[in-house]
């Protein structure tokens, strides 16, 4: 075969729009955000909360009745007196911080274009199940270019933290506590 030739039969092979793939482009070019159902997203929690609530209430009441009698030889008098009060303090406070990092996906695109999340992580380690599980709906604009979201710009967050195994059995109160607490004497 000659040399013409094959260049000519290599040249008919190869087309222009055999050297673009969109799919590839997008990588080469931008960030690769997720745009799609199913493509995921990593959320980034991180959650400070601190409360406190503080009452105090005080009631004071005395009543005084007083009577007396004189006639004569008769001298005599009486009082009585009622009284009451209450003293009441109440004090609550609480303090939480939750950081954590997972990989949720986008369930489904709404008509917004809002992205509707949902994703869970699952942790074992030396006998302890923690749980972190994240739902809710964000903006395509809150996406960072690392392909992150951050907590706070969830909307109708759901974010479930929880914990099981023996540290988690240990922290909770026995059997005859709950029970004294439950009839409000412990």
């Amino acid at each position: 075969m000659s040399l013409a030739l094959s260049l000519t039969l290599l040249a008919a092979g190869a087309a222009g729009q055999d050297l673009f793939q969109g799919s590839n482009w997008a990588a080469m070019a931008a960030d690769r955000r997720a745009t799609q159902v199913g493509d995921s997203i990593t959320v980034i929690v991180h959650q400070v909360a601190e409360a406190s609530n503080t009452t105090q209430n005080t009631t004071r009441k005395t009543t005084d009745t007083g009577a007396s009698l004189r006639a004569g030889g008769i001298d005599e008098g009486g009082a009585l007196s009622f009284g009451g009060g209450y003293s009441g303090r109440g004090e609550a406070r609480r303090s939480e911080r939750l950081l954590a990092q997972l990989s949720v996906s986008i369930e489904q695109i709404l008509p917004n274009g809002d992205y509707r999340i949902v994703g869970r992580q699952q942790i074992r380690v030396n006998g302890e199940t923690t749980l972190i599980a994240v739902r809710g709906r964000i903006r395509a604009a809150d996406i960072s270019g690392d392909n992150a979201v951050l907590s706070s710009r969830i909307a109708d967050a759901e974010i479930d933290y929880n914990g099981k195994g023996f540290v988690s059995r240990s922290a909770k109160p026995g059997l005859i506590n709950r029970l004294f607490s439950l009839l409000g004497l412990g």
